[in-house]
This record gives structure tokens, C-alpha cells and sequence, in this order.
């Protein structure tokens, strides 16, 4: 699979990285099935074998299950820490931590990132996260404290490199300004069908603009050499099969386009969709999620897909729902 360095770090990543979200299986609080462990280990295999080097976990994620199954790769390949890249993020807290009457919160205060890299190193058995992201932006934030924590963390060893994750150019500004490191990523939500991001670009000084925010995320995180992250980058399933909650006669045109796409150029429409992200001279990272093996392959496909600006245009207008402007 080709590579792209990350940000202004010196790392050499895939440029699909695998979301390790689901891997823990449920969101309840029992600890990780003998049959989750096992079937990690196998899409964990599956994406090494596509030549996928880099993986994106969260403190939150499975309730912390998803870092603890990962770990199992350890035994597996011993010596593969050195050869891949693990990203990890912290600063989403959820109701009931650490008392019933805590609510639903993001937190970037110096004693919870420390202590959720610590959480992380712990469940991961890794001596060293490459990236660490923060979540959610943090309406409390006090940058002092995240520079501190960021600091610390850097100097001991446990975080190579820093970044954020669903920012603002404005809230990677404020934090930058405090901060000894560059933030060298900014993982958002971005796919054919949700392509907010790209919309804001062209809708500046519109009459009625669906959107009336402008925040030129995408054109900051370029200018300061910030690579951009997708999650959701198979748009949820929704244009490859999956029925939507309520019909979209959007959704299902943009899907037919995929799939004519698809077969033209003798590929699955997964790698359709990964392949419109990569063509975007962002050179964006996609993060895909999927537990299935063989979707995993048809994604990575997309390493092998050119789009030219006809292509890409047509499934943008498509997927955006309504022409240019």
C-alpha cells in the first residue's frame, strides 16, 4: 500500500489506517468475550496483510475493550510494535465516571490525559502511543493544562506526537498557540455523503447557504500542514447496501453511481469511496472501521483507483445532494 508522511511528523503511514472501534465487541462493562479476542486477531491479520501500518484506537471505545483485544496482536507477532503505528484519543468522559451523578462531559484537564494515557499504555501493553489525539473539542479547555499534560507526556516517552480530533480551525489555533508540539492531525467525520467539510468552500457568500459557518478547517489544516483524518469513511454502509432509517432518494442515486463506477473500473464500491477521499490533494488519511475481513479487502483496494476531476466531481455532486452553486 502507498504511504504518506503524517502531518509534520517524520512517520511513514498507510494511507488507509484501520478504526479500531468496534474490535471490543459491546459497549457494556463485562470484560471482552474468548471469541471477540479471537476474531480481533483476525481482522487485525486481514489489515496487516493489505499492507495497513496504522491503527486508531480511544480510551472510550468498548469501554476501553477495543485497546485491550488489540493487544492479543502482540502475541501473534511479537516483534510487530516497531513496524506499525498506534494513535489513541482521550477527553470524551461518559455519565456515571466517576460517580452516578457525573454527566456526559469532554475533558481536557492535565490529570485526565495523563491518566487516560496511562489507561491506554496499560490495555494497549505498549510503552509508547506514536500519536495521541484529543476527542471532542472541550468548551472548558484551558490550553495551559493540555500543553503541561502534552509536555510530560512527551518527555517521558509515552506520546511521540499530538494532534485533535472533530476541531474547528479556530480551536486548533487557540490550542496550537499554547503548545511546544505541532498537532499533526485532525481526525473528522468525512465521506461521499457527508462532505460538510468540502461544502464550506463553495458556499462562502451565498444567498441562503445551507451552511452559515465558514470555518475553512479543511483549507487550515493545509496551510499549517495538518493531516486530516476521516472517520466514517465508508459512509456508514449507506451507499453499499445498507437501507437508510428513512428513505433518500439521494443516498440511492449516489449508490447506483458508486457501484457503475465500480465496475467500470473492476473494483468494489468500498474502494470507490476510499478512493474519492484520496484524491482530494489533502492527501487525506482514511480510517476505516469495518470487523468484516473481506471489507476490509475491497476497501483497500482503493490503493489502486484513480479518479480523475470528472469522476470525482460527479460523485461530489451526487453525493452533496444538489448542484454546485
Amino acid at each position: 500500500m502507498k504511504t504518506q508522511i503524517l502531518g509534520s511528523s517524520p512517520l511513514q503511514v498507510s494511507r488507509i489506517g484501520y478504526g479500531c472501534m468496534p474490535l471490543g465487541g459491546s459497549w457494556d462493562i463485562n470484560p471482552p468475550a474468548a471469541q471477540t479476542r479471537k476474531e480481533a486477531v483476525i481482522i487485525l491479520r486481514t489489515a496487516l496483510d493489505q499492507g495497513i501500518n496504522f491503527f486508531d484506537h480511544a480510551d472510550i471505545y468498548c469501554r476501553g475493550k477495543s485497546e485491550e483485544v488489540f493487544s492479543a496482536i502482540w502475541q501473534e507477532a511479537p516483534s510487530l510494535r516497531e513496524k506499525i503505528f498506534l494513535q489513541s484519543k482521550c477527553g470524551i468522559r461518559v455519565s456515571g465516571d466517576p460517580d452516578e451523578s457525573s454527566p456526559d462531559r469532554f475533558d481536557f484537564s492535565y490529570e485526565h490525559i495523563i491518566n487516560s494515557v496511562e489507561g491506554s499504555l496499560k490495555r494497549l501493553k505498549t510503552d509508547y502511543l506514536d500519536i495521541l489525539l484529543l476527542h471532542r473539542p472541550d468548551l472548558l479547555v484551558e490550553p495551559e493544562d493540555v500543553s503541561r499534560a502534552f509536555d510530560e507526556l512527551q518527555q517521558s516517552g509515552k506520546v511521540r506526537y499530538f494532534g485533535v480530533s472533530n476541531h474547528t480551525a479556530a480551536q486548533i489555533a487557540l490550542l496550537q498557540k499554547y503548545l511546544h508540539q505541532p498537532l499533526c492531525v485532525n481526525q473528522v467525520a468525512f465521506n461521499l455523503i457527508h462532505t460538510h467539510m468540502l461544502d464550506e468552500g463553495i458556499l462562502y457568500n451565498q444567498s441562503n447557504p445551507k451552511l452559515a459557518r465558514n470555518e475553512s478547517t479543511m483549507e487550515f489544516c493545509r496551510l499549517h500542514n495538518i493531516t486530516v483524518q476521516t472517520w466514517g469513511s465508508l459512509a456508514w454502509g449507506l451507499l453499499t447496501g445498507r437501507k437508510p432509517e428513512q428513505p433518500s432518494e439521494s443516498i440511492s442515486k449516489t449508490a447506483t453511481l458508486v457501484a457503475e463506477i465500480a465496475r467500470r473500473k473492476g473494483v468494489s464500491p468500498e474502494a470507490v469511496l476510499v478512493a474519492w477521499i484520496l484524491r482530494h490533494p489533502a492527501k487525506i488519511q482514511a480510517i476505516i472501521g469495518t470487523t468484516k475481513p473481506d471489507r476490509i479487502r475491497r476497501a483497500c483496494q482503493a490503493d489502486m483507483v484513480d479518479l480523475n476531476r470528472e469522476e470525482w466531481y460527479t460523485l461530489y455532486v451526487s453525493g452533496r445532494g444538489e448542484s454546485l452553486p
